[in-house]
């Protein structure tokens, strides 16, 4: 039989105030993984609400599940970790990704009113590392650990825009299956888009090519070395005017990637100064 957890505030008068829990700890650590359901960090408070279960309780398997990679626990909150993202729990540097990005996340989100996602390239396709996002979110098929073709969203093709095109040619086949009637089908419209990215400084637009009704604006991550992350902003495709947003987005991704890279700044900065001079 399946135990609910129920709140005291609504047990009728006379009755035992004391929750019953579920009656394992691996339901219990089901609870609290469902709890993050791809949104984002959360904090101790915040699980246990969403949980259903003391708060003690709570904190004691958070432990448990943090010394095991299934969750992350750094300065904005409890995150889902590298296990339960599928990565199998190396550490493939998502988690200084992400540290550095989440404030710069929630700021975007709470300006724009949009859903904001932090991904990487795994393979051909783009890994959701975060989403933060309020109304909207639900209506947008992203989630956390999830997975989409790069080359039908917006922070898939502002990465691949700094790839070698030998490169790109290797990740996909003769054809690219789309997602919707609006996603790019083949090679040569695919460098055509990518090249365009390139003449906007890195600024990719979509447009209902990974899902119907969203549309996206994704500025990758750069290091001396290349893309590592992208970041980007999905919204309602017909209310939402993306070229507005465009330069909101790539002003975060820059403040991002000063966190991710200060050196890269100073050296910047200094080649400025040599040319000033």
């Amino acid at each position: 039989m399946q135990l609910t957890a129920v709140d005291s505030a609504l047990e009728p008068v006379g009755t035992s105030s004391k929750r019953e829990l579920p009656p394992s700890m691996v339901d219990r650590m089901t609870l609290i993984l469902e709890a993050f359901d791809s949104r984002g960090a959360l904090t101790l408070e915040e699980v246990t609400c969403r949980s259903g279960l003391p708060r003690s309780t709570v904190h004691r398997i958070l432990d448990h599940l943090v010394r095991r990679d299934w969750i992350e626990h750094a300065s904005f909150g409890y995150c889902l970790g590298p296990r339960a993202l599928g990565l199998g729990g190396s550490d493939t540097g998502h988690r200084r990704i992400r540290e550095a990005a989440a404030p710069h996340l929630h700021d975007l989100a709470m300006q724009t009113g949009a859903v904001v996602h932090l991904t990487v390239l795994e393979g051909n396709e783009v890994l959701y590392l975060d989403k933060v996002g309020g109304q909207l979110a639900s209506s947008v098929p992203s989630r956390v650990g999830g997975r989409f073709p790069a080359y039908a969203t917006a922070a898939g093709k502002s990465i691949l825009a700094w790839l070698e095109p030998e490169r790109i040619d290797a990740l996909y086949g003769t054809q690219l299956v789309p997602c919707t009637e609006r996603t790019v089908r083949d090679h040569v419209a695919l460098h055509q888009e990518l090249n365009r990215i390139r003449k906007r400084r890195g600024v990719a637009f979509e447009r209902e090519e990974a899902a119907r009704g969203i549309g996206c604006v994704g500025v990758a991550l750069r290091g001396v070395d290349g893309p590592v992350a992208a970041l980007s902003l999905a919204a309602d495709a017909r209310s939402t005017r993306l070229e507005w947003v465009a330069p909101i987005v790539a002003d975060t991704a820059r403040k991002i990637t000063r966190t991710l890279f200060p050196e890269q700044e100073r050296d910047d900065s200094l080649q400025a100064t040599e040319k000033v001079g």
